[in-house]
């Protein structure tokens, strides 16, 4: 390892992607000995179903600054991330996914850009390569969660990028249960860019993410980085409260001052029903809320290792 260079990590969480290992192994050790400088590439088994584990060892076993960590179960990409982060030692840190999607070749670009003086670079995924349902529903994630929080995020900037050091030190400090790497980074405020990438077709496999995980990654999200809906279910429980009040108002003096006596049965069960439903609407998202900070209060770890390989201090 020659001193002189920068030592770049690329943390790599792994599920589903085997058959892809070996050769992101062999681009990223060219694209990197080529810029030039160190690189140390982990790779987060997240207990990845086709047995990846074995190729990520015979990595180790070839190349010391390959290292493994084997996550004790699934727990999730972005807890995967995390697990890199906390073990990685480099100047630089590259997140990148496995499916070789994102362009290992690109590490170059997104480092000459950092050269500039930025401590964070993304990828921007400008012609995405997945399939429709997907990117309409990046799109209408990024436009939700922008809505509630005030906030506005580029659907085209995914995991991929390059970070310094002392960004992933801030990282490392954020132990939320809820977890989102590019959003974490642009919320701590350090001096970001992004460039455009060139997005690859997915070589293998099928993406882990299906609606209703995404579903669930997006409610997730929102609610531990907003409390906008507890404000937004205060303000609908407050319009139905007076619409209500000016309705039973206008009943009372059409009773007392035109002598119309008001009938039914059917409108008085519905006007109820939906109070009802809007009362448990309401408690439904107070509930999502107390939830959340049952799960942080518990204080368990993000993630559990079973094996490490290659194991190394941070520098």
């Amino acid at each position: 390892m020659d001193r002189s260079q920068p030592l770049i990590s690329v943390v790599v969480p792994v599920y589903g992607c085997r058959s892809c290992l070996r050769e992101l192994y062999e681009r990223l050790r060219k694209t990197i000995t080529g810029i030039p400088a160190n690189y140390e590439i982990l790779l987060i088994n997240d207990a990845s179903p086709d047995h990846a584990w074995e190729t990520i060892v015979e990595l180790c076993e070839e190349d010391e600054c390959v290292r493994g960590i084997d996550l004790a179960r699934n727990f999730g990409q972005h807890y995967a991330i995390t697990a890199g982060l906390d073990h990685a030692s480099g100047d630089w840190i590259v997140v990148m996914d496995c499916d070789l999607q994102d362009r290992p070749e690109e590490i170059a670009t997104l480092f000459q850009k950092a050269q500039e003086g930025y401590e964070v670079v993304f990828g921007k995924r400008v012609h995405r390569q997945d399939k429709l349902k997907k990117r309409l529903f990046s799109k209408l994630f990024y436009r939700t969660y922008d809505y509630f929080t005030g906030r506005v995020s580029d659907h085209t900037v995914a995991n991929f990028s390059i970070a310094d050091k002392k960004v992933i030190e801030g990282f490392r400090q954020m132990k939320e249960q809820n977890r989102l790497y590019p959003l974490f980074l642009q919320w701590m405020g350090f001096k970001t860019a992004s460039i455009a990438v060139e997005h690859n077709g997915r070589s293998d496999g099928a993406s882990s993410y299906n609606l209703k995980k995404l579903v669930t990654l997006a409610t997730d999200t929102i609610i531990a980085q907003s409390n906008k809906p507890l404000r937004l279910s205060i303000q609908f429980g407050f319009f139905i409260s007076l619409g209500s009040f000016i309705y039973g108002l206008y009943l009372f003096l059409r009773y007392f001052f035109m002598d119309y006596h008001v009938q039914g049965w059917t409108s008085v069960m519905v006007s109820m029903y939906f109070i009802a439903g809007l009362m448990f609407f309401n408690f439904g998202i107070l509930g999502l809320y107390i939830g959340k900070v049952f799960d942080e209060a518990k204080g368990r770890p993000l993630y559990l290792i079973r094996e490490q390989i290659n194991e190394k201090e941070r520098r």
